[in-house]
């Protein structure tokens, strides 16, 4: 059968074909194996070895480089071959580069008959693409050797173009000392980019691979300067550059030894590098960042200037961010000032990505949280008195109180007393949860180990990630009204500091934050008084809107600064890392300078935050309590606010109170005739709030007291003790000469001139007459204080003081 088959019985037997000897079957094995030999004797990865850390701006200009980890200046492969170079290279290396298949035989042969006449290996013969297969696997210089390079050359030819066969010649060729690559050369040789370098450099360069030796300070300078201009007058000769671009190139100089590469973002190179080294960026060593290199260097100058001032108070570091909003990228990333050669400073401490007390810098995103919870409406008072809370005391900045502050006005101010008692409220385990879905990842202990601190400061953030949800705000406002009120949940991400390509918004009916919200906290945060301004930037029109904070660690060991406007956000942190407080070290004083002076450098725009028309409803509002309205309010406005406003509390501050005529006093039917009785809506604090805030409100009216003929069984309290509350545990330190210091107790009236007798235990220990205040000084254990004023009120509250041996 032809097929070389039979059939004999029920048994198959097979003959082989008369074509298909023995030899014949060798010979075909043969070649199958020198065919696999040939197409897999490329290993997998040509080159492995260890490249530098490379950053560059938006532009692809160089930022910084760190040196490989096996010391060479190797910079990572670049696809693009200059032109001057590829022209260089092929001129001086490979004529006929474009033509072979990986293997020039003229040239080869040529090589043969001069090692033979001189009686020395003169020369080598080898292609471009024989020398890369040479730089990938280190070969000695043998024979055996050099017909193995040809044997993989070709095989190199049938896998890469020759763009791509320059590129890797071009970037992993030796130029001498530690100097891997074109891009690597030429920054250390010439302090620019290879598409920056004349004629004259590159074809210097373009020599040194052949003998890399030659560039090395004070030696071979002559020979290098031969060579060089020998290939100058044959890339005049060959028509490739003219005669006089010749003669003008030899007369410049060649290289010496290296210069120092650029250190524009020496913080971002080390965050780059621990990135990579980490895990946490997979790709090249070199990265493309989103840093624009012009503002780069204006925002370090700031900083070197800001911090000679700041030196004179011993404050040695301060660092700044610029973002920008819509993307989250960093444009400038200023992580510290620089002087490595002063170790003291710490100036390696890049403290854009170091948790550090943030002071009050939280306070917004809580008034932004309570607004979109509808817990209060944009100004709603809220209390600003002496507060003790489960043993924690905050108190104001000024250690002064105004009784009640509408929310936005608190947040202005960045008052701690109002900001404690609106944690109080929203839970501070909510507004942990809250943060934590922000993308603050720094609170590494559970809620409870921070408590109501967490919103002066009690936490640590970085200010990467502080003036990210800052962003985000912002990012969340500019995309209301183009996403027709909806939410995007990518809106809330970290910074970046390369570009990530845009992905389609995924909409969702509600976000963290809503837009009005985010509208309103804007709009309180513009109302900040600036350093040295006094107000005085609304008289021009040219200036930047800005909707900014700050914020103050305890011990005066942080100050900050964030600002925002619709297209940036820029932080900044001013302290010493060493954790050493100083005297002065404020935010508004040392942080807030330096910001504004970064936005001046930014583009200035009159657009602002529009108020988000989708989500907004418009309410009735207490003009005097900031509440929604409510029955007895008769001075209302008409107000915009989230939704969630609809369910915000209705003010609790007016009251329907009945008056004589003369309407100096409060009666009731018991004493007046009902058709004498005036009925009158008013405005009425609780005694303490009134206390300290009659003395701040010149047009705020004292509640009239009961006529003496007139008894009322719901006149309500008229005092209020301010301090202590009722379970307090108070701890008295030791004063300085070793005795038990006094506690102060305060209480408020709404009644002037009445008198209050105080009582502790029982027993009587003095009476106070407008400024109610005294000093006591009871031993440890559990006490009973009693107020009673000179109408009969009884006031009586139980505390305990702490022993300081237990």
């Amino acid at each position: 059968m032809g097929t070389g088959y039979k059939v004999i019985g029920m048994r198959f037997s097979y003959k082989r074909p008369a074509w298909l000897t023995r030899t014949r079957l060798v010979l075909i094995a043969s070649a199958l194996v020198l065919f696999g030999l040939f197409w897999f004797c490329l290993p997998s990865k040509l080159f492995d070895k260890p490249t530098a850390y490379v950053i560059n701006d938006d532009q692809g200009g160089l930022l910084g480089a760190a040196i490989a980890t096996d010391g060479q200046w190797r910079f990572p492969y670049d696809s693009i071959v200059p032109e001057k170079f590829k022209k260089c290279i092929i001129a001086f290396e490979d004529k006929r580069f474009e033509h072979h298949l990986g293997v020039d035989l003229l040239a080869f042969g040529r090589a043969i008959r001069q090692n033979i006449k001189s009686g020395r290996v003169s020369s080598g013969g080898s292609t471009i693409t024989m020398q890369v297969i040479r730089l990938a696997t280190h070969h000695n210089r043998t024979f055996l050797n050099k017909l193995l390079e040809m044997f993989m050359a070709l095989r190199l030819e049938l896998t890469y173009n020759k763009q791509e066969i320059l590129a890797l010649y071009s970037s992993n060729a030796p130029f001498g000392s530690n100097v891997v690559g074109l891009d690597a050369a030429s920054w250390r040789y010439f302090g620019r980019s290879p598409e920056q370098l004349s004629w004259g450099e590159m074809a210097a360069l373009a020599v040194l691979p052949n003998s890399p030796s030659l560039v090395h300070p004070g030696k071979n300078r002559a020979i290098l300067l031969k060579k060089r201009n020998l290939l100058l007058d044959k890339l005049s000769r060959q028509g490739i550059i003219d005669k006089n671009t010749s003669e003008l190139s030899k007369l410049e100089p060649v290289p010496d030894r290296p210069v120092p590469l650029p250190v524009l973002a020496p913080h971002l190179l080390e965050r780059f590098k621990h990135d990579c080294q980490t895990g946490a960026h997979t790709g090249p060593t070199r990265m493309n960042t989103t840093i624009k290199a012009g503002l780069q260097q204006q925002v370090s100058d700031i900083v070197e200037r800001h911090h000679q001032v700041l030196a004179a108070n011993h404050i040695n570091n301060i660092a700044a961010i610029v973002l920008d909003v819509e993307t989250g990228a960093a444009l400038a990333y200023v992580g510290n000032i620089y002087h490595p050669e002063d170790t003291t400073m710490e100036s390696n401490v890049d403290v854009i990505n170091a948790p550090r007390s943030p002071g009050s810098t939280l306070k917004p995103l809580l008034y932004a949280a309570m607004l979109h919870d509808g817990l209060l409406l944009p100004n709603s008072l809220m209390p600003d008195i002496p507060t003790q809370i489960a043993g924690y005391h905050p108190e104001n900045f000024d250690l002064s109180y105004d009784g009640a502050v509408p929310a936005s006005r608190a947040l202005a101010r960045s008052l701690n007393v109002p900001a404690v008692k609106m944690l109080q409220k929203y839970k501070y385990d909510r507004f942990y949860d809250l943060l934590k879905k922000a993308g603050i990842t720094t609170l590494k202990q559970p809620a409870d180990y921070y408590g109501l601190s967490l919103i002066l400061g009690g936490g640590e953030n970085t200010l990467w990630e502080l003036s990210g949800a800052y962003a985000d705000m912002a990012r969340v406002l500019n995309h209301s009204d183009k996403y027709m009120g909806k939410y995007d949940p990518a809106d809330y991400h970290s910074p970046v500091y390369t570009h990530v390509p845009a992905v389609k918004p995924k909409l969702e009916n509600s976000g963290l934050l809503d837009a009005g919200s985010i509208y309103y906290t804007m709009q309180a945060m513009e109302e900040v008084m600036r350093p040295g301004e006094e107000m005085l930037w609304r008289q021009f029109s040219s200036t930047q809107r800005i909707a900014w904070k700050t914020g103050t660690s305890f011990g005066f060991r942080d100050g900050w600064a964030i600002g925002i406007t619709p297209k940036y956000v820029v932080g900044v942190w001013v302290g010493n890392t060493s954790g050493e407080g100083r005297a002065g070290l404020t935010g508004i004083n040392t942080a807030a300078p330096a910001l504004f002076e970064i936005f001046r450098q930014l583009p200035v725009s009159s657009d602002w935050f529009e108020m988000p028309a989708n989500g907004m409803v418009k309410i009735s509002v207490c003009r005097q309590s900031g509440y929604r309205a409510g029955e007895y309010c008769t001075d209302t406005v008409e107000m915009w606010v989230p939704k969630s406003g609809l369910r915000s509390p209705v003010c609790l501050y007016h009251q329907l109170v009945h008056l004589d005529k003369t309407e100096h006093w409060q009666v009731n039917s018991d004493c007046v005739p009902p058709d004498q009785i005036v009925n009158k809506t008013w405005f009425v604090l609780p005694p303490a709030m009134e206390y300290y805030y009659k003395g701040k409100n010149y047009q705020y009216h004292s509640l009239p007291p009961f006529r003496a003929d007139c008894v009322s069984a719901d006149k309500g309290m008229p005092m209020e003790l301010i301090y202590p509350k009722d379970g307090a545990k108070i701890y008295i330190p030791l004063e300085a000469d070793g005795r038990r210091g006094r506690m102060i107790c305060n209480a408020a009236h709404r009644q002037s001139g009445i008198k209050i007798f105080w009582h502790l235990d029982d027993q009587y220990i003095g009476v106070t007459k407008d400024y109610h205040q005294i000093a006591l000084n009871p031993e440890p254990g559990v006490h009973t204080l009693t107020l009673v004023d000179g109408e009969g009120n009884t006031l009586q509250t139980k505390f305990e003081i702490l022993d300081k041996n237990k």
